[in-house]
């Protein structure tokens, strides 16, 4: 059965409303903790600045109108209406959307794609094979596609946003009014606490996250309500628009200035969005619309309503959340308030464990291991280098700062820079993905792109008093994850000019020269056509080789999740006597890599349906190596294809295992191991066939042996000193620091066999 361009499209489950509702109570311990505490501190940053509380209450109430209408249209319209139906494949955040945009335009950062990987049930989802000829969209792809620096500009902005959300975790620590009650050494020990606690995994770390959001978002709205009616029912007359008008008018500068502090009020807005893949777009909606927005909207009231009635202010202190607090209730709401903050800290940890994979597997970061700590969920992952970075950075932030102004200040321009940078990136997904008229996405553009650039604005005003913390770091982490880019392109490309062509293969014969053992030799390498240059190195000064030889590349599409039905590509390499097989298995970037007995298992099974199902056509003699579609797309072990099947046995039995309409072919005895392959009665198999399947069972037998190839590049003689010092230096101490390819921890030192070369670029 020939599996090649075979879609398997699963029929569409509706959630039932129990799931979605079961959902949303999730996500309010995940994706809201930081967004929900923002009350804790909008206000007093605010007046932080130089503008007086006035009788006339014209200040407050253009604060609050401020607050209520960029939470309106921000989190609610921007987010919920329209960003959230951007994701790929149900995963959302700032390389999800990137990703998606490249499956659209043919652009990417990966340098191995393929087209058969555009035949992944994943990638023709969400419609990117369309016929529609929009003029608007075909010019702006067509633009993207031969335009290289447009291509670099894309990456870039996704970069930017990447870890611009992951900066804006460090605000995390003490931003929320702690230093007010809790001394430097205890919140630092909390800290510590915290990050210690990851390695447990999310669904541990995290079981009692949606009782204390819930309870913290029904004592905000409890506490809104009582100060409503008690200081000011009237209060709801500052939702106007003509109060942000007035506000500004009267406070001029110090009010503009002021706007980096209402901007704090959408911290954790993003969370929506870059979560995405662990709820549905249904549930994120429903907490948000139902919970989080009316208990916010009731909160900035209430306090609203406290402080216009108050205008003795002797301390910024006084303006902040808990003075609107009645004193008998102020203390048990500060615990759940500590605790709230702790649930939003951890929301942004577990979200940058997730950023820091999307980006490694995209070839845009170095690799790092990379723990699943549950076996249910594949998105809770646990980075050990990374927790312990983000905990360094943290505690450094909170002692160098000591002052929530400053950290509100880092805070707010790390928040509007991720809204920028998905504000652009979605109008290009309305016009390539979603084929909407470019006017529509100028006109999206222009209206939340001007309201985030006047907060951005506001925001980079105050570089020096925290803000340029986020700049500084991301532009450390920018840098790494270009170089590191720069340098694997620049491998990949010397990889491809030094392989070797087919024709130098027929020269040799089929025994390649030399005598062929017993075995199977398994060669990794990152082409995806083409003989690499690691092969003739062998072939050339070894004495033996093989008699089965399979090209292994491991690759990541810019997909979420390939399903396992279409995990391995499969084809040959040079005539078909001379027992040579590349093989290609692809990954998404939120898929788990199996373990390498089981992934063992199914790269022979995959080879072995190959070989049963191969066209005649394919058996002409000399493979296209440029030609994908002469690869046939083969499942694993797991997918329910009707396919081969492979049994391994540690004792023997003479009996046939089989039916009626299954039988067995098996290899001669042997003291290792037996390796059975079971395929379907028919059609009806050849003996040639079963001669290379039963070649194929004795390699098996014989074991196999792994033979790694280690690129090195270097700057060549005459490159500009950049080159030198990103190729030489950046990149060689990022290699020499990073962790090697997964498939390389746990292949037994024994069977593994590593050559090195280096390549001049």
């Amino acid at each position: 059965m020939d599996l090649h361009g075979v879609i398997h499209d699963n029929p569409i489950k509706r959630d039932s409303w129990k799931t979605v509702l079961t959902l949303a109570y999730q996500s309010l311990g995940v994706v809201y903790g930081d967004l929900s505490t923002s009350p804790l501190y909008v206000y007093k940053s605010t007046f932080a600045e130089d503008i007086q509380h006035s009788e006339t209450n014209e200040e407050i109430y253009g604060v609050l109108s401020f607050v209520f209408w960029t939470l309106t249209l921000i989190p609610l319209v921007k987010y919920v209406f329209i960003v959230l139906r951007a994701d790929d494949n149900g995963e959302g955040g700032t390389f999800a959307l990137y990703s998606l945009l490249c499956r659209h335009a043919r652009v990417s950062s990966i340098p191995n794609c393929q087209l058969a990987d555009e035949e992944l049930s994943e990638y023709k989802k969400d419609g990117s094979v369309s016929n529609d000829k929009s003029v608007n969209g075909s010019s702006l792809k067509s633009t993207l596609e031969k335009c290289r620096v447009l291509q670099r500009v894309l990456l870039v902005l996704s970069l930017i946003g990447t870890f611009f959300s992951a900066v804006s975790g460090l605000e995390l620590s003490m931003s929320k009014e702690q230093h007010q009650y809790v001394e430097l050494p205890v919140a630092c020990a909390i800290l510590i606490f915290l990050f210690a606690l990851q390695h447990y995994g999310t669904h541990r770390v995290g079981f009692l996250f949606a009782p204390v959001v819930i309870t913290w978002l029904l004592c905000i709205s409890a506490i809104g309500v009582y100060n409503i009616l008690h200081w000011n029912p009237h209060v709801y007359q500052a939702l106007s628009p003509y109060y942000m008008y007035k506000f500004l008018k009267k406070t001029q500068r110090g009010g503009w200035m002021s706007l980096g502090g209402i901007l704090l009020c959408i911290t954790g807005s993003e969370a929506m969005f870059a979560d995405l893949g662990h709820f549905s777009q249904l549930s994120i909606k429903i907490a948000f619309t139902f919970v989080v927005y009316p208990s916010l909207i009731l909160a900035y009231m209430g306090q609203a309503a406290y402080l216009s009635k108050h205008h003795i202010i002797e301390t910024d202190y006084r303006i902040g959340f808990y003075v609107s607090v009645p004193e008998k209730i102020r203390w048990p709401i500060l615990a759940v308030a500590i605790l709230a903050a702790v649930v939003g800290s951890q929301a942004i940890i577990t979200g940058t464990f997730s950023i820091i994979k999307q980006c490694s597997a995209l070839g845009c970061f170095p690799k790092v291991k990379i723990v699943h700590t549950s076996s249910k969920i594949h998105g809770q992952i646990y980075i050990p280098d990374v927790n312990w970075t983000l905990m360094l950075l943290c505690l450094a932030v909170t002692i160098g700062f000591r002052n929530t102004k400053h950290m509100g200040n880092a805070a707010g321009l790390a928040v509007i820079t991720v809204m920028l940078v998905t504000t652009c990136l979605m109008s290009l997904v309305m016009v390539l993905c979603w084929r909407k008229n470019v006017f529509l996405a100028i006109c999206f553009i222009f209206f939340f792109g001007s309201i985030e650039a006047l907060y951005f604005s506001a925001s980079l005003i105050k570089f020096l008093e925290g803000a340029w913390v986020p700049i500084a770091l991301s532009f450390i982490f920018l840098v790494v994850m270009y170089v590191w880019h720069y340098g694997t392109l620049k491998k990949y490309e010397a990889d491809v000019q030094n392989k070797v062509s087919i024709n130098w293969l027929l020269s040799l014969g089929p025994s390649l020269g030399i005598v062929r053992v017993r075995g199977i030799g398994l060669i990794h390498t990152e082409l995806v056509s083409g003989i690499p240059a690691i092969f003739s190195h062998f072939v050339t000064n070894l004495p033996a080789f093989h008699q089965v030889v399979v090209f292994l590349c491991i690759k990541s599409v810019p997909v979420p999740h390939v399903r396992p039905e279409e995990r391995f590509l499969v084809g040959r390499v040079g005539p078909k006597r001379y027992r040579l097989y590349r093989c290609i298995a692809r990954y998404g970037y939120r898929d788990v890599h199996k373990d390498d007995v089981e992934f063992e298992k199914d790269l022979v099974c995959s080879i072995a349906e190959f070989i049963r199902s191969e066209k005649p056509e394919f058996n002409m003699g000399i493979e296209d190596l440029g030609d994908d579609e002469k690869m046939t797309v083969v499942g694993t072990l797991s997918s329910n294809f009707e396919g081969i099947k492979l049994c391994e046995d540690d004792a023997y039995s003479s009996d046939m295992i089989g039916t009626s309409e299954m039988r067995e072919i098996q290899s001669p005895k042997r003291t290792r191991k037996r390796v059975r392959f079971i395929v379907p009665e028919s059609p009806q198999i050849d003996m040639e066939v079963q001669e290379e399947l039963r070649e194929l069972m004795e390699a098996r037998e014989a074991g196999m042996a792994f033979i790694l190839g280690h690129s090195y590049v270097r700057a060549k003689r005459g490159s500009s000193w950049m080159k030198k010092v990103v190729i030489n230096y950046g990149y060689d101490f990022l290699r020499k620091n990073s962790r090697g390819p997964t498939y390389a921890l746990s292949i037994p030192h024994a069977s593994t066999l590593e050559v090195g070369m280096v390549y001049f670029v």
